[in-house]
């Protein structure tokens, strides 16, 4: 295993997987529309290459010379027809293209909460994502699936965001206040990454990447306020303003913050369900918590 292809490699979960790769010796393709990727062009083992993945040409022309796919691409706003594209059209086209190609092993990067009948499309399309790849295991494809849940990092965009707009407001009005959630290190999902590409063992496997602690959507925004110095007071919106917020949100100019979507999938709780196999089984034996990494009280 010295070759891998690392979709989604520019993003903020993309760039420590690659640096995790890099400190393993293993030669990366990061595959990207837009040139220069800054975020792992500096890395000595990475290969940036300008391509589509959404393009079934230009990603079939990526597959060659490959042991291994890492897909990591994923988006959490947009419409279902966006959401079908990224979460369930490209692993299909990617597990086409791996096939043809005679690369077999393929990790996947899916979500803790991914389920056909979740509340939220992000929840469903994943869920389907990860059933149109599981139809191709009987064809020869390697699969793991990995299903993280939240993941934070000092350059992470949940924590830091929370932590810039108490900066701002003097009291956070929060949607999905009480949902809770086991955010797990970012490092440490690149670490399971690295092992769960490294072991064919893990194949066939689906895991739960999970931190050690469970917190209240309310609770992470009150430990980003700490963190960052500026706390304030965050008060949980009932149900109706909630959706209120966020439909407002999703209108505002920039880059949406939160949409009805979002407020869907807190309908249920993001924490592991005990059934899977977890961080222990694939090399991280002691998940890091919250608070080692943002100086917490």
């Amino acid at each position: 295993m010295k070759n891998i292809l690392v979709l989604g490699a520019s993003g903020f979960v993309g760039r420590h997987v690659c640096e995790a790769l890099n400190r393993a010796g293993l030669h990366i393709t990061a595959p990207t529309r837009r040139l220069p990727a800054r975020s792992v062009q500096m890395l000595p083992m990475v290969s940036v290459v300008q391509a589509d993945v959404h393009d079934p040409a230009q990603l079939a022309a990526l597959l060659p010379g490959h042991d291994a796919v890492i897909n990591l691409v994923a988006i959490l706003h947009g419409t279902a027809a966006d959401f079908d594209k990224v979460h369930v059209q490209l692993p299909k086209l990617l597990a086409q293209a791996c096939l043809s190609a005679g690369v077999h092993r393929l990790v996947h990067i899916s979500a803790l909460g991914a389920d056909t009948q979740a509340p939220s499309e992000y929840q469903r399309s994943k869920a389907r994502g990860e059933q149109v790849l599981q139809g191709f295991v009987d064809q020869g494809l390697a699969l793991t699936l990995l299903r993280p849940s939240v993941i934070f990092g000092e350059d992470d965009a949940f924590l830091n965001l929370f932590a810039k707009l108490q900066a701002l407001a003097p009291v956070v009005p929060l949607a999905g206040a009480h949902t809770r959630f086991q955010p797990v290190w970012v490092q440490d999902v690149a670490q399971a990454v690295v092992y769960a590409v490294q072991h064919a063992t893990t194949a066939g496997h689906s895991y739960e990447l999970v931190g050690p602690h469970i917190f209240s959507l309310k609770q992470l925004v009150e430990h980003a306020g700490v963190w960052a110095r500026h706390p304030r007071w965050v008060i949980p919106l009932p149900a109706a303003l909630a959706y209120v917020q966020a439909w407002l949100m999703e209108h505002l100019p920039g880059p949406t913050l939160m949409s009805r979507d979002n407020l869907a999938s807190m309908q249920v709780d993001n924490v592991a369900s005990g059934s899977c196999p977890g961080l222990s089984d694939l090399g991280v034996k002691t998940p890091t918590p919250l608070a080692s990494v943002f100086s917490l009280p």
